[in-house]
């Protein structure tokens, strides 16, 4: 095994040139006060690494500790970069960029995870897979390991979260171990300083179609006698928040459309008249109301899934889906007023006609049956307009350019 000179303390940033790599591996531990268990970690992955047969360090991204972790890794032989930017995410990002192996794995250097047994995620690795993850669901959690509310709520949820909005074959999402080629997660540009970093890394690898597997890992509780990093309510949110965000049309677009299916369903049905559903049940002008609303929220949500899309393929955030590139980059605001200038015309007609039969009985009370219904209708249609055209509208100003 060939074994890296060490330079003590080397500070790195997401500023600095990116090196070339220079060895098979990279152990890549995140460190924050770790004092405690360090060494433990640092000798484990070390041994491991002896063992391997791989050229390859130890290496720990320094948040800014004030225990002396920095001084015990370096004495037994791990290599130190300090990232002065805060956050879990900074710290592995300065990390990777810092990292002089080809593969990276990661983990957190509390002693929960088992640094003696990474030969799976080598494998992976060697057979193609640009992100292997641990699933601790599968390699077992020992008791007391993971608090209840991440075991049954946190975890499950998001995780299935993102194999729904994301179709991601992954089982346990936030897994701190996983292993990766660095050149392929550096091109993804990710950016999340926080325990949003997990869940930024995984999104975008998919997205990007990277090649991904699982392996069962193994989690313990942790060696630390503080409290740990990880805040559950204000970090799942900063999860949730991102899974939702880079998912126009989990968010916007989809629900958008069942709206307006439905809104357009009721508006229909309800149109002609009165519908009874039951002797005593009967949908009428208010029922009609309501699906009109329907449709408008609908129609805006689409409208902002659309922009919102849009934005993200043209700053580079989410790639360019084949189903959806045509119809958000390649429509002009010509076709779009056109179609919005179609249903306004509609619109208007259908209000004129309304406002002529309320003038024709004296501008007395409306008739519910006749006026009212189309007056409803025919303000919905122009509504929709007005939101399709300023979408429109605003679809092209994105693509001014700077």
């Amino acid at each position: 095994m060939a074994v890296v000179a060490l330079k003590p303390h080397e500070v790195t940033s997401t500023l600095h040139v990116i090196e070339p790599t220079s060895l098979e591996l990279t152990i890549l531990m995140p460190c924050l006060n770790e004092a405690e268990t360090i060494e433990i970690v640092v000798n484990k992955a070390m041994t491991w690494l002896k063992a391997s047969g791989l050229s390859g360090e130890v290496l720990i991204a320094d948040n800014g500790s004030r225990d002396g972790s920095q001084a015990m890794a370096e004495a037994l032989g791990a290599r130190v970069v300090a990232v002065p930017e805060k956050g879990y995410g900074a710290a592995l990002m300065g990390g990777i960029r810092a990292a002089r192996g080809k593969y990276v794995i990661m983990g957190d250097a509390d002693d929960s995870y088992d640094f003696s047994k990474l030969d799976a995620f080598v494998e992976r690795l060697q057979d193609g897979a640009d992100l292997v993850m641990g699933n601790r669901f599968k390699g077992g959690i020992e008791k007391g390991a993971m608090p209840p509310l991440h075991y049954w709520l946190g975890n499950p949820v998001l995780s299935f979260l993102g194999r729904l909005l994301y179709s991601i074959p992954v089982g346990d999402f936030h897994c701190g171990l996983r292993g990766f080629d660095r050149d392929a997660i550096l091109a993804l540009g990710l950016k999340s300083p926080g325990m949003e970093f997990a869940s930024e890394m995984v999104v975008k690898a998919s997205l990007a179609k990277l090649p991904m597997a699982e392996v069962p890992t193994t989690l313990k509780p942790d060696g630390r006698s503080r409290a740990p990093h990880l805040k559950t309510w204000r970090d799942g949110w900063r999860h949730l928040k991102f899974l939702l965000l880079h998912s126009p049309k989990w968010m916007f677009i989809y629900p958008g459309l069942a709206l307006m299916a439905a809104g357009l369903f009721g508006s229909i049905l309800l149109a002609p008249g009165a519908v009874a559903i039951t002797p005593t049940v009967e949908l009428d002008i208010h029922s009609l109301v309501v699906a009109c609303f329907a449709v408008l929220i609908g129609t805006q949500l689409v409208m902002f899934g659309a922009l919102a899309r849009r934005y993200a393929m043209l700053e580079g955030v989410l790639p360019n889906p084949s189903s959806f590139k045509k119809i958000l980059l390649g429509m002009e605001l010509e076709p779009i007023l056109r179609v919005a200038g179609v249903i306004f015309a509609a619109g208007a007609i259908g209000a004129v006609w309304a406002v002529s039969t309320w003038a024709a009985n004296g501008f007395g009370p409306i008739v519910y049956n006749n006026v009212m219904r189309g007056l409803v209708i025919s303000l919905t249609a122009i509504t929709v307009a007005v939101q399709i055209g300023a979408a429109g509208v605003l679809a092209s100003m994105l693509n001014i350019r700077r």
